[in-house]
C-alpha cells in the first residue's frame, strides 16, 4: 500500500540537517523513511529548505520575526496547503508547527499533530481539535502533563539515525552545548559551568531572528565569548558529528520542560555523556551515572564535568542503540499513517496508573 503523505514544517525555520530545532530534525527523519518506503513524501517547508521527498517551498520572512511576520507566513502556508490537497490525493496530513491550528486545514483527511513543544505552548487549541485530528506525543513526560479534555493518541519518542554518529577513540579539551540560543535553552548557564569547571565550551546553533533571541545572544552571550567560550553558530551533517564525538560532554541546562532531546539522543550515538537539567523528559533520555548526569544548579553541572570522564563511551552507544534509532520511531510513524489511511483510528492514549 503506497501512501502519499504531506508533511507541514513550522513556517519560520527551514527544515535542513543544520536547523537546530527538532521539529525540523524529526520531519527530514520521517521524509527519508517515507522515500526509502516507497511512499510518497511531499513537505511544506520554508526556502531554503533540503529535504528527500518533493519540497513545495514556501518563501516566508527569516529576518525580524514579529508577529506580522508569523501572520504572513500562517496564510501563505494555508494557501500552500490547499494547493497540495488540489494538486495530490494526501492520504494523511502530518502537522509539525507549534502554531499549525493557525493553517489547518477544514477536510475531512486524517491529520496528525506531533507535539514537539512543551503542551502549555500551544494554548487551549489542542482541547478543540477536530475528530479527525491525532494528537501524537514524543515523550511520556509530555504526555503525562496535558491537560483535562486533551485527546492524545500516541506516544512515539524522537529517535536519530546512529550512522550519522559515531565514537571516536580519544575526547578532545572541549564540552558543547548545542541548540537554539534563546533564554529558555540557559546557555548562559552552560558557559558559568564550564568556567567554574575551567573547561573550554564551543556553542553551536542557531540565533533565529526573534527579537527576545537577538536581545539574549547581544546581552547574555556575545559579551562573555571568547578563548573559553567559542561561538560556531549552525552546523550540520559531518561537523556536527566530529562535534559531538570529539567532546567531553554535552551540556543541556534547559530552563523549559524538555519533551524530547535529539540533541541528547546524538551526543550518546556518538559515545558522549549529557549532564542535563533534571526536568522534562530529559530523565528519560540520560541514565544517571551511567550516561551522564541530571543535574539541578550550575554549581552540579560544574561538579558533573569534572566527574564526566567516569562515563564510558561504549555504555552510551549502546543504550542509544538500544531505545533512540530513528528506526524506531519512523516505524511507529508508518504504522500511525497506515492505520489512519485504512480509516482505523488508534486507541487513545491513557496515562498509566
Amino acid at each position: 500500500m503506497s501512501l502519499t503523505i504531506l508533511n507541514v514544517a513550522y513556517p519560520l525555520a527551514p527544515v535542513s540537517q543544520a536547523t537546530a530545532g527538532g521539529a525540523e530534525q524529526v520531519l527530514l527523519t520521517l521524509d527519508q523513511a517515507l522515500v526509502r518506503a516507497g511512499h510518497r513524501s511531499v513537505v511544506i517547508a520554508a526556502n531554503k529548505s533540503h529535504v528527500h521527498g518533493l519540497l513545495l517551498p514556501v518563501q516566508t520572512a527569516s529576518a525580524n520575526l514579529d508577529e506580522g511576520s508569523k501572520r504572513e507566513a500562517w496564510a501563505k502556508f494555508r494557501s500552500a496547503v490547499q494547493s497540495a490537497l488540489e494538486r495530490f490525493r494526501v492520504d494523511v496530513i502530518h502537522m509539525h508547527g507549534v502554531d499549525f491550528r493557525a493553517y489547518l486545514p477544514g477536510v475531512n483527511l486524517p491529520v496528525i499533530a506531533s507535539l514537539h513543544l512543551p503542551l502549555s505552548w500551544y494554548g487551549k487549541d489542542l482541547q478543540a481539535l477536530p475528530a479527525n485530528a491525532s494528537l501524537v506525543c514524543v515523550s511520556h513526560s509530555q504526555a503525562q502533563s496535558a491537560p483535562p479534555g486533551t485527546r492524545v493518541t500516541q506516544v512515539i519518542p524522537n529517535g536519530v539515525d546512529l550512522q550519522r554518529f559515531h565514537p571516536t577513540p580519544r575526547k578532545s579539551d572541549y564540552v558543547l552545548f548545542m541548540g537554539r540560543i534563546c533564554p529558555e535553552k540557559g546557555l548562559h548557564l552552560a558557559m558559568d559551568a564550564a568556567r567554574h569547571a575551567e573547561q573550554k565550551l564551543l556553542i553551536a546553533g542557531n540565533v533565529f531572528d526573534y527579537p527576545v533571541h537577538r536581545q539574549y545572544f547581544e546581552q547574555e552571550v556575545q559579551p562573555r565569548l571568547g578563548a573559553k567560550a567559542v561561538f560556531l553558530g549552525a552546523i550540520g551533517g559531518r561537523r556536527k558529528a566530529s562535534l559531538l564525538a570529539g567532546a567531553k560532554c554535552l551540556l543541556i541546562p534547559s530552563q523549559a520542560r524538555e519533551t524530547s532531546s535529539l540533541a541528547a539522543m546524538e551526543a550518546l550515538a556518538s559515545g558522549t555523556p549529557v549532564i542535563a537539567w533534571r526536568s522534562g523528559a530529559l530523565p528519560e533520555i540520560v541514565v544517571q551515572q551511567k550516561t551522564g548526569f541530571l543535574v539541578s544548579s550550575v554549581y552540579e553541572m560544574s561538579h558533573a564535568i569534572r566527574r564526566v570522564g567516569r562515563i564510558r563511551a561504549a555504555d552510551c552507544r549502546r543504550e542509544a542503540a538500544a531505545r533512540f534509532a530513528s528506526e524506531l520511531m519512523s516505524d511507529s510513524y508508518l504504522t500511525l499513517y497506515k492505520e489512519l489511511a485504512r480509516g482505523f483510528p488508534p486507541p487513545e492514549w491513557q496515562v498509566a496508573s
